[in-house]
């Protein structure tokens, strides 16, 4: 999982936003929609940050409706130190 983290999270572009995204779901679960307005991105920048984040078991979401909202994975939790280790230095 360290090592699923620091690709999408540093070795990619667009690393920095998702750590954003992923830091801003930590705080609570939201919506693309929320997650858009709170940190001032575009909606399809979201959409396409929360599709990598998603497949690489980063985060899932509550539900296929619309307004589904999205929280960190239990395993992403487990390893959260590696992301606050990784958050730190993209930041």
């Amino acid at each position: 999982m360290e090592g699923v983290l620091w690709y999408v999270l540093a070795g990619t572009r667009g690393g920095t936003n998702r750590a954003r995204i992923l830091r801003a779901l930590d705080d609570r679960p939201r919506n693309p929609n929320q997650l858009a307005e709170d940190l001032d991105l575009d909606y399809k920048t979201v959409r396409h940050h929360l599709d990598v984040l998603t497949d690489n078991d980063v985060v899932r979401n509550s539900g296929d409706d619309y307004g589904a909202v999205y929280l960190p994975t239990e395993r992403v939790r487990d390893h959260w130190d590696t992301v606050e280790e990784i958050v730190a230095e993209v930041e």
